[in-house]
């Protein structure tokens, strides 16, 4: 199988040369529904490179599976630039939680771009009346049993960052696993759950300025400008840090010169002022990092996770 990878990579290669990138559309596959962050995150690129590289870029979403098979489909595709893949950073937890991946994210994939990362926030509905990170450990070692936590799913990037949160903090509360970000969301401004660690997008901002949500801490290191006078969780528990991110890979074995077109393309219109202010609007701030940091991003993170499921038994049944 590497021996015909290796042929078609040269092959590619020659192909590439001799005609020139892109020589049709190309697809960018993502694996989640419209309007979520890797989904948005697309579609603001993907005019913007078609029109510098002279062929249109396609968003397809798909999400069988929770996206597993579509990123398979991307991994298996002809290694020419044609198909990429646009995905969030559950994409180096998966290799890990799902135990019978066809594809592994280190192995199987050609970073192009990190292109972007969000803060992800420790929201509680109003009702607990806690103010601040240490307030809300100090009742949940009081009345844990009585709380519930709610994610975007149990292989989502929420259910990751809280169980690390709970992990440093020592404390248990009840898990409640939605489909998606969108019902977790709402169930929390009902106040069905109670607590959320969640990627702070989309209309987070607006909860938390309004009142309807509290915002205790931000996962970064540093403080967000999305979130002004949010502290962040490591202020608390020294270290604590997740993110979320949105990154762009192609097959393994796409030639550089394809690799270094994309992300040339991808940095130049990333740069633009009013693109800058599309993703800031989204809570978003880009990265625009280099192939090699994305690939070194992307192997810590699966480092990183596999400890956490290993050790905290996680499983996505």
């Amino acid at each position: 199988m590497r021996i015909f990878r290796y042929l078609l990579w040269m092959a590619v290669s020659a192909g590439v040369a001799a005609q020139g990138y892109p020589g049709k559309p190309v697809r960018i596959v993502v694996p989640a529904s419209p309007g979520g962050a890797s989904d948005i995150a697309a579609r603001l690129v993907a005019p913007a490179l078609g029109e510098a590289l002279g062929q249109p870029f396609i968003v397809e979403n798909r999400v069988t599976s929770g996206g597993i098979i579509a990123t398979q489909q991307v991994a298996e595709s002809p290694p020419d630039g044609h198909t990429l893949l646009v995905t969030f950073d559950t994409f180096a937890s998966n290799a890990t939680l799902f135990k019978n991946l066809k594809w592994d994210p280190v192995r199987d994939f050609a970073p192009v771009m990190q292109l972007c990362r969000y803060p992800q926030v420790l929201l509680v509905h109003p009702s607990l009346n806690v103010r601040s990170v240490k307030e809300f450990v100090a009742l949940a070692k009081q009345k844990g049993p009585q709380l519930n936590y709610a994610s975007a799913g149990p292989a989502s990037s929420s259910r990751l960052a809280y169980e690390l949160f709970k992990e440093v903090a020592g404390i248990e509360t009840v898990p409640v696993h939605y489909k998606g970000g969108g019902p977790a969301l709402q169930d929390l401004l009902s106040g069905t759950v109670q607590v959320m660690l969640i990627q702070g997008g989309g209309s987070i901002q607006q909860h938390v300025r309004s009142g309807r949500l509290t915002a205790l801490g931000v996962s970064s290191l540093a403080p967000s400008k999305f979130f002004p006078g949010v502290p962040t969780i490591a202020e608390s528990y020294a270290g604590f840090e997740t993110e979320s991110w949105v990154a762009m890979l192609a097959p393994a074995a796409t030639p550089k010169a394809v690799i270094d077109q994309l992300h040339g393309a991808l940095t130049k219109l990333l740069t633009d002022t009013a693109m800058r202010e599309r993703f800031e609007a989204q809570s978003c701030d880009i990265v625009a990092g280099t192939p090699e940091e994305l690939g070194r991003l992307v192997r810590s993170e699966r480092e990183k996770w596999a400890r956490i499921i290993r050790e905290k038994n996680i499983t996505v049944e």
